[in-house]
């Protein structure tokens, strides 16, 4: 991707998370990211086009923080891989509460637009099916239908768990330690099969 689409997916970011998906001005962006509203139009075609990309935008950034190791995880530790690919959506970084937060806008926006709705489904759907491939490296033994339904439930409680903490109404370490919990139920030896 060139370095002013990159700009420009970056300053919509921005603009999301200051002002919403409803807020979000193609004259607005051009200002915010020091283009010509010609120039957006020319690399996104319309503002649906701009919200693609920048849904796009915002999950490739995801993907790039939640692969880095911590620096004492074990290469070999399939619950320990688990563990940090969640738990990386919860860090009190710039990028990852500005990701966090323009996620969250694009999902409430997506129950009034059908086609951001389809965009939404994808994307989430990517994201579950990662994490219950992890979760099949950590229970081996488990069958897939369980970890799709964990999966679901630890990516739904992660989403609900980075609302409140981004709204301040849970500290981030309480909503870091509720989510090792919930993965240490989906992992214990004897939990109902889907």
């Amino acid at each position: 991707m060139s370095d002013r689409r990159t700009e420009i997916l970056k300053a919509a970011t921005r603009v999301i998370v200051r002002r919403g998906v409803r807020g979000l001005r193609v004259e607005e962006l051009a200002v915010e990211a020091g283009v010509s509203t010609s120039l957006i139009y020319y690399h996104f075609g319309d503002r649906a086009g701009v919200l693609r990309r920048t849904l796009e935008f915002i999950n490739d950034r995801a993907d790039r923080y939640t692969a880095e190791r911590l620096p004492d995880g074990d290469p070999d530790d399939a619950r320990g891989d688990l563990e940090q690919v969640l738990l990386l959506e919860l860090q009190d970084l710039a990028e990852v509460r500005e990701n966090s937060t323009a996620w969250g806008e694009l999902r409430a926006s997506a129950v009034f637009d059908p086609e951001l709705r389809e965009e939404l489904a994808r994307a989430t759907h990517t994201w579950v099916h990662e994490i219950a491939e992890l979760l099949g490296r950590a229970d081996p033994a488990g069958t897939a239908p369980a970890h799709a339904a964990a999966a679901e439930r630890l990516t739904a409680l992660l989403e609900g768990l980075s609302v409140r903490w981004l709204s301040g109404s849970l500290p981030l370490e309480h909503a870091r330690r509720l989510l090792r919990e919930a993965i240490a139920v989906e992992l214990a030896p004897g939990r109902p099969a889907v």
